[in-house]
């Protein structure tokens, strides 16, 4: 938190604003430098959701600046002087002053977790060991541009199926309160009709007399459904049941041992032990998995090694295994956990290819019978008078 504090420092009284977690913190702190606090109040950020501060540009400048030979503060200041008055400079200012007050990067980013993400942090943590953070910030970048591709696919995949859904949503509704009470008045004069017209007349009729509150039921009823959508118990509720169908599962298991291999040879690119980075990544796993991770864990501290271990509790596949084994071998486990990822790209890519392959056309045939069989009840009665008159 953030405070604005006035201090006594050798009989002076001097405006400060420094960041503490509660105020016996920024009293020791004051200590330190040899004052002492009179009072603090705490200061009112600007509130920002994580969407508002652009961190894979901040991230892209950050280390094109580095690499141009600036300081870290430098560049900082670089990336505030050119950004416009909105979240990112307020956020940049927040680094500024934290970097003046000595704290390490890594400290001044945990103090803003609304914007970094612990994997930011521990890697940024890790590249103030080593003092090589532009590399360790590429990275990061690349992490990141991997998942979003992956995330891409799985979200371009989902797109047709939405749209096949809507439109026919919108063809069905069409045909229902239009084109079938314009077209059942044809048969309300005759006498002796077949089933099909006398429900084509039901309806008409229904649509006359209420159909300002049926469709208004339904639109409502979909309004409802997205607000109900938006809500995080439905939400995972739907999800449950969307990982519940046959393949899915498996679908799902793919996209998490490829964040969780990605971010595994991350941490250690940066320094970070196994079982630390395992523990860090253990957030990204769904919960069965992060059970069977926790228990690996243990196995591995009491000196099983990585690539038995895992195959274990199901948490690998068999390429990923073998991979995991040279790499044990060889020494590089960071370079082998990122192959392993990149295995499981593909197998994940193959996974997305045969489901879209399989269900656009069955969500397509789908559709097609549904209006399908209202064009059938349309034209049907005619057929059947048509051939009572011969």
């Amino acid at each position: 938190m953030r405070y604005k504090v006035t201090a006594l420092s050798a009989g002076n009284l001097q405006e400060l604003e420094l960041d503490a977690a509660n105020e016996a913190e920024l009293k020791e702190r004051l200590a330190s430098q040899g004052a002492a606090l009179v009072s603090a109040r705490p200061v009112q950020r600007l509130s920002m959701g994580k969407s508002e501060f652009a961190l894979s540009l901040f991230t892209q400048e950050l280390i094109a600046l580095l690499e141009a030979g600036l300081t870290l503060v430098e560049a900082v200041e670089t990336l505030k002087e050119k950004s416009a008055a909105d979240g990112n400079r307020v956020v940049l200012g927040l680094m500024i002053d934290g970097l003046y007050q000595g704290l390490t990067f890594s400290r001044v980013l945990s103090q803003m977790p609304e914007h970094f993400p612990p994997l930011y942090i521990a890697t940024v943590g890790s590249a103030e060991k080593t003092g090589h953070l532009a590399n360790a910030l590429k990275r990061y970048h690349h992490y990141e541009s991997r998942l979003a591709a992956v995330k891409k696919k799985i979200i371009s995949a989902l797109i047709y199926p939405m749209v096949i859904i809507t439109i026919g949503g919108g063809i069905m509704l069409f045909l229902l309160f239009y084109v079938i009470p314009k077209f059942s008045q044809i048969y309300a004069s005759m006498k002796n009709l077949p089933f099909a017209a006398e429900v084509l007349l039901w309806w008409g009729e229904l649509v006359h007399q209420h159909g300002d509150i049926l469709f208004g039921g339904i639109i409502g009823t979909i309004i409802l459904a997205v607000v109900l959508l938006r809500t995080p118990a439905v939400q995972l509720a739907l999800a449950e049941a969307f990982w519940r169908l046959p393949r899915m599962n498996e679908y799902r298991r793919l996209f998490s041992l490829t964040r969780f291999f990605r971010t595994v040879g991350l941490l250690l690119s940066g320094g970070v032990s196994l079982v630390a980075a395992m523990e860090m990544s253990a957030q990204l796993l769904p919960t069965p998995m992060r059970l069977a991770l926790g228990q690996a864990i243990v196995d591995i501290k009491s000196g099983q090694s990585l690539s038995s271990t895992l195959p274990r509790y199901g948490l690998t596949t068999p390429v990923a295994e073998r991979l995991l084994r040279v790499g044990e071998q060889s020494g590089e486990l960071a370079t082998m956990s990122e192959r392993a990822a990149q295995f499981c790209d593909e197998e994940l890519d193959r996974a997305i290819e045969m489901f879209t392959r399989l269900f656009e056309p069955i969500l397509m045939l789908l559709i097609g019978v549904l209006i399908g069989s209202i064009v059938f009840l349309l034209y049907m009665p005619i057929f059947q008078l048509a051939g009572s008159m011969q």
